[in-house]
């Protein structure tokens, strides 16, 4: 396995990661709830595209931790293989999936 590859697309695909959460920082703000100065209906939309926002954002955080753990399992030398059952991971799962922490046996609970 070419692994050198692979800590590189992990590498960009962090990257990629911090710059859209910096980019969109202002979205998950805490919404203004003065009627005054906005409608009860605006407010109501703010509020759920500031959810939708935050709960990107909890995605986004878990992926760079399974990154972080992927490179963390490259510099240790345990890429590659399974985390619950030390068994491969198939190169063609983890050109789908670099990130992936185990076998598609396990993945799938077989």
């Amino acid at each position: 396995m070419d692994f050198k590859a692979f800590k590189a697309n992990l590498m960009e695909r962090r990257q990629e990661l911090i710059e859209v959460a910096e980019s969109s920082e202002d979205s998950r703000a805490t919404v203004e709830l003065d009627q005054s100065q906005v409608g009860r209906l605006s407010r109501m939309d703010a509020m759920q595209l500031q959810q939708m926002a935050l709960a990107t954002e909890r995605r986004r955080e878990v992926e760079l931790k399974r990154i972080d753990a992927a490179l963390s399992r490259i510099e240790k030398g345990d890429y590659g293989y399974c985390t619950a059952c030390d068994g491969d991971i198939l190169p063609k799962r983890l050109k789908l999936d670099p990130a992936a922490p185990l076998c598609i046996d396990c993945a799938s609970g077989t």
